[in-house]
């Protein structure tokens, strides 16, 4: 009777015993399990977020630089056109337009045309009506396709657009100190850039289509100091978007292609 008691509380025993130590070795997986989940990152690897994107802050400042100023474009009639002191020339950008009238004398005597823009004189600015009544605009005769203009100008949106969505990624992977919304914020920063490029490329087209609308008053033109913003902004976040991409790796592409000779020996 009582070794069969002890036998009977030996079992029980032994069973809780196991009990207790499945429980254990299930809460130890679960914890395992939550922590390969949420992967930290180093203070080495914030530190290269933070620089990659400083470069890209720098293209998007080039963008918003470019993109409201109104020196994409530059048009400009002979200097002697008009035939007394002064000429006209005008400079315009996705937004607004601006004809100028300088003074001859003050024109580099090498120069045929008029300009540069930045010379003394008097200005005329006015919006476009592209985006109101859907006028087209006349400067020296020639009118605007404001089909071009318009699509230029919507590329240029959509990528600030992108550049606003890559920025909150890159806020919120630095915040949460995880490294999962490199990716999308890579992809935001290469499609902006891409963006910006086509912009330029839609814009030069419409100033194409300008000059080819009318021949009669002849007219020298140049790309300004905003479409250079704007192009330089586009490869700068183009690069951006490929080092966060190069972050977003789980494994250092440096030291793939370059192992150190101590591990290879």
């Amino acid at each position: 009777m009582w070794s069969n008691f002890f036998v009977q509380q030996d079992e029980e025993g032994r069973i809780g015993v196991a009990g207790a130590g499945q429980a254990g070795g299930l809460g130890g997986i679960k914890g395992a399990r939550g922590q390969r989940r949420v992967h930290k990152m180093s203070d080495s690897q914030e530190g290269k977020i933070k620089l990659a994107f400083f470069v890209s802050i720098i293209g998007v400042t080039l963008t918003v630089l470019g993109m409201g100023t109104e020196f994409w474009v530059e048009l400009a009639q002979s200097k002697n056109f008009s035939g007394n002191q002064t000429c006209q020339m005008a400079h315009y950008g996705l937004w607004k337009g601006c004809i100028r009238t300088l003074w001859v004398a003050d024109i580099d005597p090498e120069r045929t045309s008029c300009g540069p823009a930045e010379l003394p004189g008097e200005s005329n600015c006015t919006y476009f009506k592209f985006f109101t009544s859907g006028e087209n605009a006349v400067i020296f005769k020639k009118t605007t396709n404001k089909n071009l203009n318009l699509a230029a100008a919507i590329l240029a949106l959509l990528s600030l657009t992108m550049m606003v969505m890559g920025s909150i990624c890159i806020a919120m992977s630095l915040s949460k100190g995880v490294p999962f919304f490199l990716k999308p914020a890579s992809f935001c920063f290469i499609l902006s850039g891409v963006l910006v490029l086509f912009s330029v490329l839609v814009f030069h087209q419409s100033v194409l289509a300008l000059l080819s609308s009318d021949h009669s008053v002849p007219l020298h033109h140049e790309l300004s100091w905003s479409v250079a913003c704007v192009g330089s902004a586009g490869g700068i976040l183009i690069l951006g978007g490929f080092l966060f991409m190069l972050l977003s790796l789980p494994f250092s592409p440096w030291q793939k292609c370059f192992p150190h000779k101590n591990g290879a020996t």
